[in-house]
């Protein structure tokens, strides 16, 4: 078989058609460089191209999308220490009032614009490169801490009008990041988990937000993944929103890539485990295949991921960020382990 681009690999994929090798791209966060969007893209798009990697993920800090509505945030600029809240910026019932919506280029929202069009400057159609968004209610969960859950019962009115206020700042944004040129976006929920919400809140408090922001892009760019982080996750739910492709857990969730497969025909974006494993009272017993350095290791993790859907509707991908520690070795075994 002829080799494909990028693109072409990447949509054979999303198609479930057959491909030259399996598609692969790894995430991680850059903590030291998060808060420049010009250094961030260039650590990025320089990773992409020293491991070959299909696309770029981008990788905003993880809090940018609530920063414009009062939330404190600390900052190290370290390894593997990201920003963390140090105060939220919802702190009683009636602080959800002051949810507006704010422009696209507002604060941190804009500097993930800038990150966009600096990818796309240094990639020059070179390599496809999607942005990160996280649901309106993920979004209002970091921006008050889990007081959303009790909020969104007591008053639900209230939630849900900042809920939309959210949502129609992630549509301004979602639509610059369409002009900076990005190849389409990754929506990540915690809040799709059935230790949080039911079924019934999930119906009513997460999926009309997630479906507006959707459906604004869906037909305009081709690498729509959605990601569903953490365990005990509503899959079937989940896998019914109009994405191209879903990532998820599979490595240590329910439901492995073989399930999966059975419940879906959407493209599987997976089959790396990106965390350490653990007995049952919770203590480590050896650090993630990702980060053995052990070539045999890697390739047999990721050949077991391959062979579990026949090679066919996969992107090979961690279940979330990686260890921003991961080695040179590490990688470039992850990116080997691919070849026919």
């Amino acid at each position: 078989m002829d080799r494909m681009t990028k693109f072409e690999r990447l949509k054979a994929a999303i198609a479930g058609k057959e491909v030259d090798r399996v598609p692969v791209a790894l995430w991680r966060h850059f903590s030291v460089v998060d808060q420049d969007p010009v250094s961030l893209a260039e650590a990025q798009y320089n990773d992409a191209v020293k491991y070959d990697y299909d696309f770029i993920k981008l990788m905003p800090f993880g809090l940018y999308s609530i920063q414009p509505w009062g939330a404190q945030i600390r900052f190290t600029c370290k390894v593997n220490q990201p920003p963390e809240v140090t105060e939220y910026g919802i702190k009683a019932v009636s602080d959800w009032k002051n949810i507006d919506k704010v422009p696209a280029y507002f604060g941190s929202y804009g500097k993930q614009i800038e990150l966009a069009r600096h990818v796309s400057r240094l990639s020059k159609g070179s390599v496809p490169f999607i942005q990160t968004l996280f649901s309106p209610l993920t979004s209002a969960r970091k921006l008050a801490g889990d007081r959303v859950f009790s909020d969104m019962r007591s008053e639900p009115e209230i939630i849900k009008a900042a809920l939309q206020a959210i949502t129609d700042t992630t549509l301004d944004f979602i639509r610059e990041n369409i002009n900076a040129g990005v190849s389409g976006f990754f929506l990540a929920t915690q809040c799709c988990n059935k230790d949080q919400i039911s079924e019934e809140e999930y119906h009513e408090f997460e999926e009309p937000y997630m479906l507006q922001v959707i459906n604004s892009f869906k037909d305009e760019t081709f690498l729509n993944i959605g990601h569903l982080h953490g365990d005990n996750g509503m899959f079937e739910d989940f896998a019914d929103l109009p994405f191209t492709a879903i990532n998820w857990h599979d490595r240590w969730t329910w439901p492995s890539l073989g399930e999966a497969r059975k419940l879906t025909d959407k493209c599987l974006v997976g089959g790396m485990r990106e965390i350490p494993y653990y007995d049952k009272t919770g203590k480590k017993i050896k650090e993630s295949p990702l980060m053995s350095e052990n070539v045999i290791e890697i390739t047999e993790h990721i050949h077991e991921s391959i062979a579990a859907v026949n090679g066919r509707g996969l992107i090979i991908a961690p279940g979330c960020c990686v260890d921003q520690s991961i080695s040179e070795m590490s990688q470039f075994a992850i990116r080997a382990a691919v070849e026919p």
